[in-house]
């Protein structure tokens, strides 16, 4: 009777641990499902204030509009713009990104800031002129931006993803900084890096990704920095440390970022492209700066280059080969 009775009591202190366990398992997914759907919530909310949709639905250089269910090949441009106070602001990084899911490869090309082309603007053709490319942004935003570009290499762009440069300070403080390995020790701005292993708060993150004439490979240089930046920013906003800081990053995102991808875009980039980011490729533009006497340095790109970038390219982006535009443009 008392052994009975010892496992009865046994008994329902187990049961009653497992319900305490039990509870307690489901307060804390209802708890963590709260969470999320509040993260869910407030990523939706900072995405649509970055949304910016482009006049276009669909690129003069495409006959369809690509699909994320036929895993069609997308094109990305990156934009780094240096907007101050009093200034219409100018091009600092250009970087496109054409991602083909099939070939599970991503292409990724910079175009130096000073390359001399033609500026293109299909809404007013009466702003076409030949200058900078960086210039484009100052004469009709990202529009012209895009057109240019697309003029330029002969490809079609899907989306952009726009960042002020001025405020990537902020998206650099709100991940906790980032680490890097600085090649030259270097001053701009009232900011001085020492050469070397060092971690980069927003404001030193921001001049290590500008610096350009204390780099023996000028704008090239830069733009490896630039993307250095770049890709040590992402990695730490996936971190699992930085779901604590994600309202930090949200607001710092929605205030520098302009973007016409969508909250579901994006997700279905992840979630379809994802595959694409496994192997990378750099490509570069070959050419030749030279000083034009009272106009300033240029950077030539000649159109035969041009055509070998785009055949490459539109191949990547399942397009057939197509003849670019002649500016003929000499550094001569």
């Amino acid at each position: 009777m008392i052994n009975r009775t010892l496992r009865t009591v046994k008994k329902k202190k187990r049961n009653r641990s497992r319900r305490v366990f039990l509870l307690t398992f489901f307060l804390l997914l209802v708890g963590a499902g709260i969470y999320f759907f509040n993260v869910y919530s407030n990523v939706a909310q900072a995405v649509d204030k970055m949304h910016i949709p482009m006049k276009r639905e669909v690129s003069e250089k495409r006959e369809n509009k690509v699909k994320f269910t036929r895993k069609d090949p997308i094109s990305i441009l990156l934009v780094g713009v240096d907007e101050r106070k009093g200034d219409s602001g100018r091009t600092d990084s250009m970087i496109i990104a054409t991602i083909n899911p099939e070939t599970k490869s991503t292409k990724l090309l910079s175009i130096p800031r000073d390359t001399k082309t033609k500026l293109i603007n299909n809404s007013n053709p009466a702003k076409n002129r030949v200058t900078k490319i960086n210039a484009a942004y100052a004469y009709g935003g990202i529009e012209m931006t895009i057109d240019t570009v697309e003029n330029f290499l002969n490809i079609p762009i899907d989306y952009y993803v726009q960042v002020n440069m001025e405020g990537f300070r902020d998206i650099v403080d709100a991940v906790g900084g980032i680490d890097v390995d600085n090649k030259y020790a270097f001053e701009l701005d009232g900011t001085s890096l020492e050469k070397g292993p060092q971690h980069l708060n927003g404001e030193k993150a921001l001049q290590y990704a500008r610096m350009r004439k204390q780099d023996p490979a000028g704008d090239f240089g830069r733009q490896e920095r630039q993307k250095e930046v770049i890709s040590k920013v992402v990695a730490k906003g996936k971190g699992f440390s930085s779901l604590t800081k994600y309202n930090d990053i949200l607001k710092a995102l929605q205030k520098n970022v302009k973007t016409n991808l969508s909250l579901q875009d994006m997700i279905g980039i992840q979630s379809t492209y994802k595959s694409a980011a496994s192997t990378m490729e750099k490509l570069a533009v070959e050419g030749e700066n030279k000083l034009i006497p009272n106009d300033g340095w240029y950077f030539f790109v000649t159109d035969e280059t041009r055509q070998a970038l785009s055949d490459e390219l539109r191949e990547h982006l399942g397009l057939p080969a197509e003849k670019v535009d002649n500016y003929n443009i000499s550094s001569n």
